[in-house]
C-alpha cells in the first residue's frame, strides 16, 4: 500500500513538473516572439525609441520612370516642390516614401500629412466619429505607404508620439513648420488661393515641403489654389515645379485609357 501511495505521489510530481516545463516553454516561446518583433529604433534613428515592428519593405525607394526620378531628385534638393499631374503617376507614393526614409534615418524628426477636407462635394461632417476618425479616411493612402516603408507598428508608435501628424489643412493655421520637418500637402487642387497662401506662409527654415495635385481634377468651385501658387512661385530659388504627363502613369494601362476618355474635349 505504501509503495502504491509513493508511486501516485511520484506520478503527480512528474505531472506537475511536465506542466511547469510546458508552461515555462510556452512563456519562453511567447517572449521570444515578442522580442523578435521589438526593434530598437535608436539604431536606425536617434529621434525614435522602440516600437513593435511587423515586416516592412527593406528596399530603398526606386523610381519606376524617368519622370519619377526627376521628381525624387527635386524633392531631395529643394525646400518646396510641386508635383503636378494625373492620378497614378506616383506623386503621393514617392513623397511618402521619401518622408519615411528621412524619418527613419534621423534627417527629420516629424512628418506632417495634410490635405483639404473636401472630396467630391462632401466634407468631414458626412463621416462618423471624432475628428481623428473622420480625417483618417483621408490619409489612408499615405498610411499604407508609411506602413510599407516603416512597418505598421512603427507608424502606430510615431502617430501616438507625434512623430507623424495628420490633420486637415484648416488646422495648419497658426502653426509653423520647423526645421527637421517633412510636410506633404496632398490633393492641393482642392485648395483656394487663400488656403494655399495660409499653408505656404507656415514654412519655416530647413523644412521640406511637397505639394501634390492634379489641376484638372479640382472638386471645388472658384479659383484653384494650386494653379495660382504654381503660376506665382515658379522660378523662385529653392522652389521646383515638376509636371507629370499621361505617359508617366504607372498604375495601369487602363488608367491611361480612362483618363484619355475623360479628357476628350466636349463638342460645343
Amino acid at each position: 500500500m505504501a509503495k502504491k501511495s509513493h508511486a501516485r505521489r511520484s506520478a503527480n510530481h512528474q505531472h506537475y513538473d511536465d506542466n511547469s516545463y510546458s508552461t515555462s516553454r510556452h512563456k519562453s516561446r511567447k517572449n521570444a516572439r515578442t522580442d523578435d518583433n521589438i526593434v530598437d529604433l535608436k539604431s536606425r534613428s536617434q529621434q525614435l525609441e522602440t516600437a513593435y515592428s511587423p515586416p516592412r519593405s527593406p528596399q530603398p525607394l526606386r523610381a519606376k520612370t524617368k519622370s519619377q526620378q526627376q521628381y525624387i531628385n527635386a524633392i531631395n534638393s529643394h525646400m518646396l516642390t510641386f508635383g503636378i499631374g494625373p492620378a497614378g503617376t506616383g506623386k503621393s507614393y514617392c513623397a511618402g516614401a521619401l518622408a519615411a526614409e528621412a524619418l527613419e534615418s534621423g534627417r527629420i524628426e516629424r512628418i506632417i500629412l495634410t490635405r483639404p477636407a473636401v472630396e467630391s462635394g462632401e466634407n468631414l461632417g458626412f463621416l462618423p466619429g471624432d475628428l481623428d476618425q473622420k480625417f483618417s479616411v483621408y490619409i489612408d493612402a499615405f498610411r499604407d505607404i508609411l506602413n510599407e516603408r516603416l512597418g505598421a507598428g512603427t507608424v502606430d508608435y510615431c502617430l501616438r508620439h507625434g512623430r507623424i501628424v495628420a490633420a486637415p489643412l484648416a488646422f495648419m493655421r497658426g502653426k509653423t513648420f520647423n526645421s527637421k520637418t517633412f510636410v506633404i500637402l496632398d490633393e492641393a487642387q482642392n485648395t483656394s488661393p487663400a488656403q494655399m497662401k495660409m499653408f505656404l506662409t507656415r514654412i519655416g527654415e530647413d523644412c521640406k515641403v511637397v505639394i501634390n495635385g492634379d489641376i484638372k481634377q479640382s472638386d471645388i468651385r472658384g479659383p484653384n489654389g494650386l494653379a495660382d501658387a504654381v503660376e506665382r512661385l515658379q522660378g523662385l530659388p529653392n522652389v521646383y515645379v515638376h509636371e507629370f504627363e499621361r505617359e508617366d502613369i504607372v498604375r495601369s494601362g487602363l488608367v491611361r485609357d480612362i483618363i484619355d476618355r475623360y479628357e476628350v474635349p466636349e463638342e460645343s
